[in-house]
């Protein structure tokens, strides 16, 4: 990236969100030069498939897929069937935040129906800690889901899963998320324009 012409350098941040979030967690975990990683309703253990890098491989966290709810509507919702990667059969699929170089922001979604985002943060932010590193921020959104995109975008609280090819309810109240959309856009800016340019604030999007 960095020998890419549209990349002004010499610092990288990342962007992820869901599975993606965790893959950026990954790569800040293991690679070097990652300056700054903003994640959105991410886990903080590897998850869908192992992950290998050289010759280590992190094992993806273990589901019980009959641990599923179906809403009224005909709609999966997956938040339970996601075993707890702090019991002792799933540690070996957290991954390493602790070796990370650059700070973390955490969006949370607190009517994520995909996964438990937010016990997630709070396990990131406990290890970081015990490792004598500093706190992540996180930013936690009432009534908003599991799809938090950019501002006006509208709400996504199903669609079919990429992976499951089955329809998947992600949750989130429309005001309530869209407010979170607009939000959410500005502190990752401010949150990049921080810690990649140095800038305390960033002027307010015109989106």
């Amino acid at each position: 990236m960095l020998q890419h012409p549209k990349v002004k350098g010499p610092s990288v941040g990342l962007l992820g969100f869901s599975k993606g979030g965790d893959l950026c967690l990954s790569m800040a975990s293991f690679l070097k030069g990652i300056t700054a990683t903003a994640v959105i309703n991410a886990c903080v253990a590897n998850t869908i498939a192992p992950l290998h890098y050289k010759d280590m491989i992190i094992p993806n966290l273990s589901s019980d897929p009959g641990k599923y709810k179906i809403t009224e509507s005909g709609l999966l919702n997956l938040v339970d069937i996601w075993n707890d990667p702090l019991e002792k059969p799933n540690h070996q699929s957290l991954i390493p935040l602790e070796k990370a170089q650059g700070p973390f922001l955490f969006i949370v979604g607190m009517d994520d129906h995909n996964w438990k985002s937010e016990f997630y943060a709070q396990i990131a932010s406990e290890r970081l800690q015990a490792h004598g590193k500093d706190r992540p921020q996180i930013i936690y959104y009432p009534g908003t889901g599991h799809c938090i995109d950019p501002p006006y975008f509208p709400l996504c609280r199903a669609s079919v899963h990429a992976v499951l090819d089955q329809p998947i309810f992600y949750g989130g109240e429309p005001k309530a998320h869209s407010r979170a959309q607009v939000d959410a856009w500005q502190q990752i800016q401010t949150f990049f324009h921080k810690h990649l340019n140095g800038k305390k604030s960033v002027k307010p999007s015109k989106l």
